[in-house]
């Protein structure tokens, strides 16, 4: 049901530096941003580090694994033991929802039911994605 990691959450507190650092020591590249977040692409893989600065999701470090239908698989987790944490709510390119197994390991499931995401804001100004497959 799980089939792939789309991204790792990661909140900093200065964008830009972090921005800066992620591309320059990891070789990562800017692939979207908006006001709160900034996606950066792997250089061999659509899977992306996503960089943030919303308060309300925990500090800690989350991998976001794609699935073809949150709800679907909500209930389909749930029924295997998983608990429900946050119910299915919208996203921009999509659904979220947060689960954890039985063993206390959560886990953030989302699917892309509204489209990939496109850029708000390109690294270079212009609109166009740097990345066909950019996601948040």
């Amino acid at each position: 049901m799980l089939k792939k990691i789309d991204c790792v959450m990661i909140r900093v507190d200065d964008m830009e530096a972090a921005t800066r650092y992620y591309t320059e020591v990891f070789g990562l590249r800017p692939a979207w941003s908006d006001e709160i977040s900034t996606g950066l692409a792997f250089p061999e893989t659509d899977a992306e580090i996503v960089l943030h600065r919303m308060t309300d999701i925990p500090s800690c470090v989350e991998v976001h694994y794609l699935v073809a239908d949150v709800i679907t698989a909500t209930r389909t987790f749930a029924a295997q033991d998983c608990q429900i944490l946050v119910e299915p709510f919208d996203i921009v390119i999509g659904k979220c929802a947060v689960i954890q197994d039985p063993f206390g390991t959560r886990l953030c499931i989302l699917d892309m039911s509204k489209g990939p995401r496109q850029p708000e804001q390109s690294p270079t100004g212009a609109n166009e994605p740097i990345l066909p497959d950019s996601r948040r």
